[in-house]
């Protein structure tokens, strides 16, 4: 199915809406019958028709059509965030007694749920470093139902061969599930590799203008509906029609937003290497990247995010360099319009800042829909906040 229909055409019968070009919004809580015998079998199964919006409703309708083909799968479900999405794929396959298998440093409401949520239900979770498939095969117990995996990480960009974790997970009859927020579906397609259900927030490139929180599940019709008929409507996990009108708005210039952020992206990673007061750079498609060659076989492509660490000794250095920052904002997520910066020093006590610990002068990056040099122009101001002699006291610690 080509790209375009689907982002232009599919699942829009204009001529229902007045051939209206943009679809309409059906804010409508409640859909009425005029047959009993029609209402019973809404009832019987609400999933085959529109009979209350925390189920379906048609302008959501819509959106999961597109997103469904967009990863090459039977059926979506769109919830009202992403941590939403990751919530109902894993607490509807697994029971008391069971085990998942998890990445490493998963996104934050995953590893919660994983710790402090599944736990109370007797459900245990096993951290392993997904990148050598071996430690996939010693952490497999009789009792484990899932395998989550996230390629790449939104920090540290490490990824998992999907290819050989499916296969083994299908070996074992264990579920896999992949977070792809990353790539969105038009840069990495786990299906295509054998995972069962592929997981994104559509906050982010689905959305694209950071103005709706959402989060996208697709899998076969069969998984869906179990979670649909479960998770989903018992919680009331669902999105609004005003936000599934938002992502297919989105979804209209995807492909020119990836490809811009793409380009773009490329350029700032290139001078951040060449600047002589950064210490790294960390992003899939450059090719020091440690699994560059992995990323290469399995995404079609990487843009905006990635992450760079400072030659900085203290960690006012660091906090100088952000608040310096007059174009790109400090903020989180990634997706949308406008470049964001994140200081991994925000996320620890001032008092615990260690210039040893590469981590802590780390800072993740999103690349919006600026210019280069619009934006190079504002790292070059920030990294006036950085002395020369900072940079000569890392440059002469063995342990920096």
């Amino acid at each position: 199915m080509e790209l375009s229909y689907i982002i232009n055409e599919l699942g829009e019968d204009r001529d229902k809406y007045f051939n209206a070009v943009a679809p309409p919004i059906i804010q409508s809580s409640n859909f009425a019958f005029k047959k009993v015998d029609d209402f019973r079998k809404a009832f019987e199964d609400e999933y085959s028709t529109y009979i209350y919006s925390r189920g379906l409703n048609p302008t959501l309708k819509i959106l999961s059509q597109k997103l469904a083909a967009l990863d090459g799968a039977e059926d979506c479900l769109v919830f009202n965030s992403g941590a939403g999405a990751i919530f109902a794929s894993v607490c509807a396959n697994v029971k008391s007694g069971d085990h998942i298998i998890s990445v490493d440093r998963p996104y934050s409401w995953a590893q919660k749920l994983f710790n402090n949520f599944l736990p109370r239900f007797n459900v245990s979770t096993t951290y392993i470093n997904g990148r050598d498939i071996k430690n996939f095969e010693k952490a497999i117990q009789p009792n484990t139902k899932i395998i989550y995996l996230e390629s790449p990480n939104s920090w540290n960009f490490y990824l998992q061969d999907l290819e050989k974790v499916s296969a083994l997970a299908k070996a074992k009859n264990i579920l896999t599930i992949c977070d792809n927020s990353y790539c969105s579906p038009l840069f990495q397609q786990p299906i295509s590799y054998g995972i069962d259900i592929a997981l994104q927030s559509a906050s982010k490139y689905i959305g694209g203008h950071s103005d709706v929180v959402a989060g996208v599940l697709c899998g076969s019709r069969k998984m869906i509906k179990k979670i649909f008929d479960g998770e989903y409507m018992n919680a009331g996990l669902g999105t609004t029609p005003l936000n599934a009108w938002l992502m297919i708005r989105g979804l209209r210039t995807i492909k020119i937003r990836l490809e811009k952020i793409s380009g773009t992206t490329a350029r700032v990673v290139e001078y951040l290497k060449q600047n002589k007061k950064v210490d790294s750079v960390i992003f899939p498609f450059d090719r020091d990247f440690p699994q560059y060659e992995l990323a290469k076989k399995q995404m079609k492509g990487a843009c905006g995010l990635f992450s760079f660490s400072i030659k900085a000794t203290t960690v006012q250095e660091i906090e100088n360099f952000c608040e310096a920052l007059q174009r790109i904002l400090m903020a989180v997520s990634w997706g949308g319009h406008e470049s964001l910066i994140i200081p991994g020093c925000a996320s620890i006590p001032q008092r615990d800042f260690d210039p040893s610990n590469i981590e802590h002068r780390t800072l993740r990056m999103y690349v919006g829909l600026e210019e280069p040099d619009y934006l190079t122009e504002d790292l070059n101001r920030a990294f006036e906040c950085i002395k020369a002699d900072s940079i000569n006291s890392l440059l002469n610690d063995p342990h920096s």
